[in-house]
């Protein structure tokens, strides 16, 4: 099998001789080209010249959630179809939601293993990716979330840390939403997001709008967190959001999201978050998000400025991963 392999050279765990080992083990079962990302966008820009040309059948992402979203945009450049090559994802990052949600392991040399074994039983599975469409921007493909108002402005905070030197982990992320929450006291009480979804009532007065194309939503260390605890790559999107933001009740929610789960069985239904100032959809196809002013827009983790109105469409089986 023909195979391009993006490398992130800057992916948080992964080091340069890591990433040696790993290239070989792949040369072992592929027929390889390695290209190292040297600029934000290189990988999608990697990613669409593979599929324009046909030179190969696989592309594999070696880095985080960005770098699996700049190598689905550049496959699905031309949206969907039979001739665009697999995806596989080696995680490198410092959370990997859209790999752990696959089911591979979080470290990369035992997910590398698992890539092989997978293209070894000729394993693949078509997953279901969300599409971002606002004013000014291309249409963004995304793997596990996006989000309009409170999430995004934590997200983009973190992206300031991160451009002064600070490394990402996990300690940062909750760092930057305490301070965020405490220095946006007059938005969190009044909303200025308004969902719209076609056939319904618009919902306004939203704080915090996250949009799920899986589960879990994203990874504290080890431990899931679920607020769409039915989103998956079989479904179209799921939307969770709350209106007011006050110290006990945010503490609340915090305590549902980490305490849901996914169903196990017929028996053992999943259990989401739930409560006065809760609103969330499962399975919606198309909806809007449109604030009374701009408010910070993300796609898987990466921060696009602020919008003011964005669309989302949930596109069924838009790619082949190999899993």
């Amino acid at each position: 099998m023909r195979a391009l392999l993006v490398v992130n050279p800057k992916a948080t765990t992964t080091s340069g001789r890591t990433r040696d080992v790993l290239t070989h083990a792949l040369r072992s079962d592929l027929k390889l080209e390695v290209a190292h990302t040297e600029y934000r966008g290189h990988a999608r820009d990697l990613a669409r010249q593979a599929a324009d040309d046909g030179s190969v059948d696989l592309v594999v992402a070696l880095g985080g959630d960005g770098t699996v979203n700049e190598v689905v945009n550049g496959l699905l450049a031309h949206g969907p179809g039979e001739k665009v090559p697999r995806l596989a994802v080696v995680p490198g990052g410092s959370t990997n939601v859209f790999a752990r949600a696959l089911g591979l392991p979080n470290d990369p040399v035992e997910a590398t293993g698992a890539l092989l074994d997978a293209l070894d039983r000729r394993s693949e599975r078509p997953v279901g990716l969300g599409k971002a469409m606002t004013e000014g921007l291309p249409d963004r493909w995304f793997t596990f979330t996006a989000g309009l108002g409170f999430d995004a402005g934590v997200v983009g905070r973190v992206e300031e840390q991160r451009r002064a030197g600070r490394k990402s982990t996990h300690a940062l992320y909750v760092n930057q939403a305490l301070r965020h929450y405490v220095t946006e006291r007059e938005h969190r009480r009044s909303g200025q997001v308004t969902l719209e979804i076609p056939g319904r009532a618009p919902v306004s007065g939203l704080v915090l709008t996250i949009v799920s194309n899986t589960s879990p939503w994203t990874f504290l260390g080890n431990r899931p967190v679920y607020p769409s605890p039915l989103a998956s790559f079989e479904t179209d999107l799921d939307i969770f959001g709350v209106t007011r933001m006050t110290a006990f009740g945010t503490a609340r929610t915090v305590r549902q999201i980490l305490r849901s789960h996914t169903p196990s069985s017929e028996d053992a239904p999943a259990t989401g978050p739930g409560g006065k100032h809760v609103v969330s959809y499962h399975d919606l196809r198309h909806f809007t998000l449109v604030s009374q002013e701009p408010a910070p827009f993300q796609v898987d983790g990466d921060h696009l400025g602020d919008r003011s109105r964005v669309s989302f469409t949930g596109v069924r089986r838009a790619l082949r991963v190999i899993v």
